[in-house]
């Protein structure tokens, strides 16, 4: 979150003049600034014993944390969407669509089950093993995890799940309105729940772990 610039020298000059950070915050909050821009000041300025405020490091941008963020990202996305289309598939042998020539559909899901199996089996071990990596930096060095393409890719992420969760209680509530709430249907639109659900969660909990640690 970007931090007002007005309400960011309010507060190095309340810290300078050896004002306590809760008296800061009690005189913005009663001024009416919101309490979210109101932590992000504070939180701009180290908590440590020293004649003047100590500011934090903030974002940054790397070559090097963008090139691994985006490798990250779209591997699990890679991975996502094909373990999504190997599952349909699957439920498209179990449940087949009394429309299509059974030839027809047994040899369109044996090809999608290759292409699926085959990017699942490149896709998730760097996504794995790429994000084992990062991670380990991280512990090394939190301040890593102020890397502004990592927030933003984050947040993109939470937007994605949260349309597509959105449109799969959509489609729902559409079909039970039409009557066409088959079992094909059902399963297919719970893996994409479950499995968008996952990532959504996963990333979720990231983001309200780091926004506790800060």
């Amino acid at each position: 979150m970007a931090i007002n610039e007005e309400l960011a020298g309010f507060m190095k000059d309340g810290l300078a003049r050896g004002l306590s950070r809760e008296e800061l915050e009690g005189a913005l909050t009663e001024a009416g600034w919101p309490a979210d821009q109101v932590r992000g000041a504070l939180g701009a300025f180290a908590d440590v014993a020293f004649p003047i405020p100590v500011p934090r490091p903030k974002p940054y941008l790397s070559a090097r944390e963008a090139f691994l963020y985006l490798l990250i990202f779209s591997a699990l996305y890679a991975s996502a969407i094909s373990l999504g289309t190997l599952l349909f598939q699957l439920i498209d042998r179990a449940f087949p669509d009394p429309t299509v020539d059974p030839a027809v559909m047994m040899a369109r899901t044996r090809e999608g089950i290759r292409w699926s199996i085959a990017w699942l089996v490149v896709a998730f071990p760097i996504f794995f093993f790429v994000s084992r990596a990062v991670e380990r930096g991280v512990r090394r060095d939190p301040l890593r995890r102020l890397s502004k393409v990592r927030r933003w890719l984050t947040y993109l992420t939470l937007f994605v799940g949260a349309g597509t969760l959105v449109g799969v209680l959509v489609t729902i509530v559409y079909n039970l309105l039409a009557g066409e709430l088959t079992t094909r249907l059902v399963l297919q639109v719970l893996t994409i729940g479950a499995i968008t659900g996952s990532v959504f969660g996963y990333f979720l909990r990231d983001i309200r772990r780091e926004e506790e640690a800060g």
